[in-house]
């Protein structure tokens, strides 16, 4: 299913901060798996978190996570933003910073159960998604697409009690460059129904893979290294930008782990860690 959504419909949100517009194909890294990209004339802010060292967000149920370390920036400093891109509503993608100091008429395009929570909470133009749904996002002649693409956060059971969870395809028009394919995992674990994306989407120049080896209760929720190298060999993506490894005290399996892992199987030329607020140009 395809939804349209028409920036140029609608007033611009007002502007989330005061930074500067980044350059044309390129991403910064401001910390766990909030990345902003910018894509064929499109500002996107992936998975939104802005808590400090030492605080603590939800992971639903009770619990809570610990920050490690402190984002590269606030909100106070980011670009104007098109729109969010957000794989699903955990504190560790979607904290209480972003819920209070994000522009509540900001785009959010997420899962349907996402969209209905961030609905709840004041959010006005979220746009919900199923797998292999997309949304085509318009504004001054440009368009860029979103797919859905499967991801799955926990074994077995435990899609029962954990959030609904979307991977990404962002594809750009081309009208004023080459055109670039990106993937965005989500939290999601190696499950057979990833082999589809390389099938629905043979080029794809960029992976931004969501590792960590996340534990909650001792179960293993996000790919840890070997599963973050089974995942790049299933979608082949050209190049592999890692980000959710080591922010929060849930992780288990870092950025050494995956880089050593991705040497063994001799994809390492294919990995590009970039530091927090660094930048990668496509």
């Amino acid at each position: 299913m395809d939804t349209v959504l028409d920036l140029d419909d609608s007033p611009p949100p007002r502007s989330t901060g005061t930074g500067s517009p980044l350059p044309e194909d390129s991403l910064v890294f401001v910390g766990n798996a909030t990345v902003l990209l910018r894509l064929g004339g499109f500002t996107v802010l992936t998975d939104p978190t802005f808590v400090h060292r030492h605080e603590k967000v939800s992971i639903g149920y009770g619990m809570h996570t610990t920050r490690l370390t402190d984002p590269a920036m606030d909100v106070a400093d980011l670009p104007p933003l098109d729109l969010v891109l957000l794989s699903h509503l955990h504190g560790d993608h979607f904290d209480q910073v972003a819920e209070r100091d994000l522009d509540h008429d900001l785009p959010v395009v997420t899962t349907e159960q996402a969209a209905a929570g961030l609905a709840s909470r004041g959010f006005t133009r979220t746009v919900g998604t199923g797998t292999w749904d997309r949304v085509l996002v318009r504004r001054g002649g440009r368009t860029l697409s979103i797919t859905a693409t499967p991801a799955r956060h926990g074994p077995g059971v435990t899609d029962l009690v954990l959030p609904d969870v979307n991977g990404s395809v962002l594809e750009t028009d081309g009208l004023d460059g080459p055109v670039h394919r990106v993937w965005v995992s989500g939290d999601t674990l190696v499950h057979d129904d990833l082999a589809e994306i390389p099938r629905r989407h043979p080029v794809l120049d960029l992976g931004l893979v969501h590792l960590g080896g996340t534990r909650v209760l001792g179960l293993l929720v996000t790919m840890d290294a070997e599963q973050g190298v089974e995942a790049v060999r299933t979608v082949d993506p050209r190049a592999v930008v890692p980000v959710h490894y080591d922010d929060y005290d849930v992780f288990t399996s870092g950025l050494d782990d995956f880089l050593a892992a991705a040497a063994t199987a001799g994809l390492r030329d294919r990995v590009h860690p970039v530091p927090r607020g660094g930048a990668y140009r496509l």
